[in-house]
């Protein structure tokens, strides 16, 4: 049914529904900012003010704190792998590689614990399946890092669970740093180099 023939009711409810998704949207693109400025227990009036909502309208889609973490992070997950799915058309297999972890260390040095108490939530409420929230964004890395292994630009004994490790420790040991950006960078570049890639941003 197009808008032509929709009634004097289904109007109305598409305005709402569509106004709904909207304010969602903003509450996690504020919840991300304030997280990564703050921490994962920083004010949620602050974000709802960023999000220029009320807080009613943050607890209707986030009922608590741990249901806003979880969607943030849930979020970043979607990104970072449609990301990688798009680095996957490039020309130059270790610079896919190599900005697709990058983009991770940046996250996780933003994020602030941010994935890791997500998954210990997850964990509590869904068992050791807690896992599989993060199950298609390694395939991708993995499918990335092949790809710069058959070019010749990686190591062969590379595996991708090292790798994230290595960018996630990037991340934390530089997050407090006056210069983060300039420090995680050289230690990233140091990284690629140990392993053959591009070192290039």
């Amino acid at each position: 049914m197009d808008i032509g023939t929709a009634t004097a009711q289904e109007l109305p409810e598409r305005r709402v529904r569509a106004d709904a998704r909207r304010n969602a949207a903003r509450v996690l693109e504020a919840a991300r900012e304030v997280f990564a400025e703050c921490g994962s227990e920083a004010s949620l009036e602050e974000i709802a003010r960023r999000a220029c909502v009320g807080i009613g309208t943050l607890y209707r889609h986030f009922p608590t704190r741990d249901a806003l973490v979880e969607a943030v992070f849930r979020d970043n997950v979607d990104a970072s792998t449609s990301r990688g799915e798009q680095l996957l058309t490039s020309d130059d297999p270790a610079e896919a590689l190599a900005t697709w972890l990058r983009e991770q260390m940046r996250q996780s040095s933003a994020c602030r614990g941010l994935a890791a108490e997500a998954m210990i939530m997850m964990l509590d409420e869904q068992g050791c399946g807690a896992s599989n929230a993060c199950d298609a964004l390694h395939d991708i890395g993995a499918k990335l890092l092949t790809r710069a292994q058959r070019s010749g630009a990686v190591r062969a004994d590379t595996e991708i669970d090292d790798l994230l490790r290595l960018v996630n420790a990037i991340g934390l040991a530089t997050e407090d740093a006056p210069d983060r950006e300039r420090q995680s960078d050289r230690l990233f570049d140091l990284m690629m180099q140990g392993l053959g890639g591009s070192t290039s941003s």
